[in-house]
């Protein structure tokens, strides 16, 4: 009987072993979801007795409880108050659970939260958003895709105090997306870096304009199916944000070929400006996705000479980082690899080093170095600008 407890207690200490393992490790094993850690066996441990409860709750930083099916509200209501050291929390949920009262215990008790996904909570109001921008000021990743419920207003109060936001995701969020919610982003919120304003029919240039001017930092920004936008948002995310890589213009029907030529026109002169600062780097900066489907009054000259200025832009089979679906006047329109057989290059040298530049439809002879190639396709731009401004 002795030697059947001492086994028991053996395996004990290993099962706790190895749920610590689960809930403090690294990420690498036993996780889900990136390193967040399944909440069933971070519950089932913490039942166990008080001492293991007690190890996690004050040792938890991420968790998930997206796979809770029917009870989730009521689930965030007993965990929050204990697990108070959380910095990850996932509650995406297939259907609406979540209610205000739960994500205003979150806030209480989560101060440390720097993740937080809520997405699909479509019974959540604006009193989840004021609870957060008073409990979790340290946000700096926010999901409320699809919660249709939030108001601009909500939304706007929201971003006076989680100013630390970098990845933000509003998608479908009809009601809440409005200029007035961008504006307060543009104001409070200049380390973003990404953001989802997919299928929000209510942002407008004004909206876009003051997100560029405010937030600098810009990696990627989703605005497919904001049909409301015109050239101007474009305009002003080329010219403000130099590290943007990826764009989302789908269904953006008021898009022109002068949206198109501001960003090659940008990225000419930002090469030119990083030059001495970045010498061969300067590839690594500038457009590598771009989604411009549906789109119908872009032309191929334009969107030609896109391609050609960003190489990480790819028409080619497996590599279609430049989406034209239904653009079938634009069937012309090739990356760099499917011409690269037919199209000259012509090698030289900048302090020693070895470069291969494409012609960009400018003559070898007389070339002495990259700044005379870079500082003529800025004059071959600018002619081009002033015409289509015109």
């Amino acid at each position: 009987m002795a030697g059947e407890g001492l086994a028991r207690s053996e395996d004990l200490n290993s099962c706790f072993e190895k749920l610590m393992m689960l809930a403090f490790g690294d990420g690498k094993r036993g996780g889900s979801e990136g390193g967040v850690k399944n909440g069933r066996t971070v519950i089932m441990a913490s039942g166990v007795c008080s001492g293991w409860r007690d190890a996690i709750c004050l040792g938890l930083t991420h968790l998930s409880l997206s796979w809770c099916k029917n009870s989730m509200n009521n689930l965030v209501l007993s965990l929050a108050p204990k697990f108070t050291k959380l910095q990850t929390l996932v509650l995406r949920q297939d259907k609406p659970q979540l209610e205000d009262h739960a994500v205003e215990t979150i806030a209480g008790y989560c101060h440390d939260l720097q993740d937080l996904d809520l997405s699909k909570s479509f019974k959540l109001s604006d009193l989840s958003l004021y609870a957060l921008a008073h409990g979790c000021p340290n946000l700096s990743k926010l999901n409320i895709s699809g919660c249709t419920a939030f108001s601009d207003v909500g939304l706007e109060y929201l971003f006076e105090f989680c100013r630390k936001l970098k990845i933000l995701n509003l998608c479908g969020c009809v009601k809440g997306a409005t200029d007035r919610a961008l504006q307060g982003i543009g104001r409070n919120c200049s380390q973003l870096q990404f953001l989802n304003l997919g299928w929000c029919e209510n942002v407008g240039d004004v909206g876009v304009m003051s997100l560029a001017y405010g937030c600098p930092e810009l990696r990627t920004v989703d605005l497919c199916g904001c049909a409301s936008i015109t050239d101007e948002s474009v305009i002003a995310l080329a010219n403000r944000c130099p590290h943007l890589i990826s764009l989302g213009l789908y269904y953006c029907r008021n898009i022109t070929d002068r949206a198109m030529y501001s960003l090659v026109h940008n990225r000419v002169k930002n090469k030119l400006a990083m030059w001495e600062s970045m010498k061969g780097r300067c590839d690594e900066e500038g457009l590598r996705s771009l989604n411009i489907s549906q789109c119908t009054a872009l032309t191929p000259p334009a969107v030609q000479a896109l391609c050609d200025s960003f190489p990480a832009l790819h028409t080619c089979s497996g590599r279609h980082s430049l989406v034209m679906s239904g653009c079938l006047h634009l069937t012309s329109v090739h990356c760099a690899c499917a011409v690269q057989a037919h199209r000259p290059s012509f090698h030289f040298n900048v302090n020693g080093s070895p470069f291969v530049v494409a012609k960009y439809g400018l003559r070898a002879a007389g070339v002495r170095n990259a700044e005379h190639i870079i500082t003529h396709h800025a004059a071959l731009l600018d002619a081009s600008m002033e015409d289509v401004m015109n």
